[in-house]
């Protein structure tokens, strides 16, 4: 989706490399593109500067490799270099992200869609990827002579009319359709996608559109692969496979500015909910030689973009970077700078005039030749008009790589995560293994997850299968909160000062007297401060399990 490889001329896979992968190989060599690169553009942010904590310390103060290991959130495999496999707490972490932006997706009318994997060759020729991006891609081939031999059949199906009005496509004019794809006489290839705008183009154009129906936004978790040399593998920070929380606005010309307000205004909540920054933002403006367009398509694009900004930045607090703009439309780039002073591209914002017209994608709209300058008639000759008008569309990722901004977060919290992201929110250790104060515990953990008390599901059991399932199927009590228990047969110091080195928010003790008066013991310091927070009493409070509950999740739909 988002800019080029930086250097990629000068960089290629190994031959050995190309060797032990004769499935997953680049085979499509093209120059690099400047339409795609929300993974890679990271690297094209400044360096840091000489007076930067960076530039002084030989050594990053923190590295999330490091901490990755520690606690246990993923690992690497020479079976698949540069794609991350999450462990348990790892997936936690990531869904819980995931989880945040399905939330605001709703406020900022979002649909998410899903959408394949790998698509045909053409497909990728289509949208222009295949000439401007074919470094960075895989493709997919298969090795086995059925599966050619299947190919041919179907292509032969379609020179002799024998695929019916359907087709394997599943829509008319089939033999068509098929030498457009490339299937007709040759055997198909395809291309792991390294990004979704390709696909969200096609179900946008999958049906007939009117301008009261504009804008249409999709958002996609899909992942994207890009083919990064093995030289360049670093952590979570550049990788082969990732996910990005890709999403596109289709809108009328008219709808550009309001649309991009509201994208940088879900910049500017994630952002504030993850306590990241310092962070600034750069409008990148049409290049000097190679671009799509009218120049007076990209000032009126360009001035949409400065208003926007204007409006919910402020003005004098975002830069210009001229002729730096993608070769389709101007763009907006959120950079962040992690503690060690170095900076990232995360979040971008991208007006797109070309990826549309390629796909022929339209909406219908009185007056269209003022609809597609952006203009409002009230000529009720004009108006009496009806045609078609090409979208514009908007690239839109607020956190970039789910990857990366994993990767920040851990160097920016030094592995001191906030507790609704935590992987280890809470643990209950016991002050002794005895029964009743095990048993106690365990009652502490199922109370904070939100279970259903053994007595209940014996009860529930008993009056037969029937009544079980109604009760399963009924609407969930549990927290999704993430509660351990330790009742293993150590001193209780030991096992709180394990706890705190494990980075658990919040640490329950329970012994007799608490078994006896139905509470617990809670130190809740874990749990990272936030500026102007009262947090008296938080190292050592007696509350009981239900009361520590609501503690617990009040901050943690909070976002603390």
């Amino acid at each position: 989706m988002l800019r080029p490889r930086i250097g990629r001329q000068i960089l290629s896979l190994t031959s050995q490399f190309r060797a032990s992968h004769p499935i997953l190989s680049p085979q499509w060599h093209r120059q690099s593109c400047v339409s795609c690169a929300s993974e890679s553009a990271s690297e094209a942010a400044s360096p840091p500067s000489p007076s930067t904590p960076a530039a002084k310390a030989s050594t990053p103060l923190v590295d999330h490799r490091l901490l990755g290991a520690q606690q246990g959130l993923f690992t690497m495999s020479i079976y698949s270099p540069g794609s991350p496999i999450f462990l348990p707490a790892g997936t936690l972490v990531f869904n819980r992200l995931v989880a945040f932006l399905r939330r605001q997706y709703v406020h900022y009318g979002f649909e998410e869609v899903l959408t394949p994997t790998m698509y045909k060759k053409a497909l990728w020729g289509k949208s222009g990827h295949l000439e401007n991006y074919g470094d960075d891609m895989f493709t997919v081939t298969s090795l086995s002579p059925a599966r050619a031999e299947d190919e041919a059949r179907v292509a032969a199906a379609a020179e002799t009319n024998e695929v019916g009005q359907e087709g394997v496509l599943g829509h008319g004019n089939h033999e068509k359709e098929m030498t457009e794809t490339g299937t007709k006489g040759q055997e198909a290839e395809y291309g792991l996608k390294p990004m979704n705008c390709p696909g969200h183009c096609l179900i946008f154009g999958s049906t007939v559109r009117s301008y009261r129906q504009l804008p249409v936004r999709y958002a996609d978790f899909s992942a994207l692969h890009r083919n990064e040399i093995s030289g360049a593998l670093s952590g979570l920070t550049r990788v082969r496979r990732f996910h990005q929380d890709d999403g596109h606005i289709f809108c009328r010309p008219s709808q550009v500015e309001e649309e991009i307000r509201k994208s940088l205004d879900f910049v500017r909540v994630a952002y504030e909910a993850l306590r990241l920054g310092p962070f600034r933002l750069v409008l990148s403006t049409c290049p000097k030689d190679h671009f799509i367009g009218t120049k007076e398509e990209w000032e009126r694009a360009e001035g949409a973009l400065a208003r926007a900004l204007d409006h919910v930045i402020g003005e004098g607090k975002w830069e210009r970077n001229p002729g730096d703009g993608a070769f389709y439309g101007p763009k907006i780039d959120i950079i962040l700078t992690d503690k060690n002073g170095k900076e990232h591209q995360t979040a971008t914002i991208q007006l797109d005039f070309q990826l549309p017209k390629r796909f022929g994608l339209s909406y219908s709209a009185p007056a269209p030749e003022k609809e597609a300058r952006g203009e409002v008639s009230t000529d009720p000759e004009e108006l009496a008009t009806v045609g078609d008008v090409t979208p514009v569309m908007v690239h839109r990722a607020v956190l970039g790589s789910v990857e990366r901004l994993l990767a920040l977060l851990m160097d920016q919290t030094e592995g001191k995560w906030p507790l609704w992201l935590n992987p280890k929110q809470v643990v209950v250790v016991t002050v002794n293994d005895s029964p009743e104060v095990t048993a106690w515990a365990n009652e502490v953990r199922r109370v904070m997850l939100g279970l259903p008390s053994p007595k209940s599901e014996e009860s529930e059991t008993e009056k037969g299968n029937t009544e079980t399932l109604e009760r399963a199927i009924r609407p969930s009590e549990e927290t999704g909160l993430t509660v351990d228990v330790d009742t293993s047969a150590r001193t209780v110091n030991l096992k709180v000062r394990e706890a705190k080195a494990k980075t658990y928010g919040v640490i329950v003790v329970v012994g007799k007297k608490d078994v006896e008066n139905g509470t617990v013991m809670v130190d809740a310091t874990g749990i990272p401060e936030k500026e102007g927070q009262d947090r008296n009493g938080w190292a050592k409070k007696q509350m009981n399990p239900r009361d520590l509950l609501k503690f617990v999740k009040k901050r943690v739909d909070r976002y603390e």
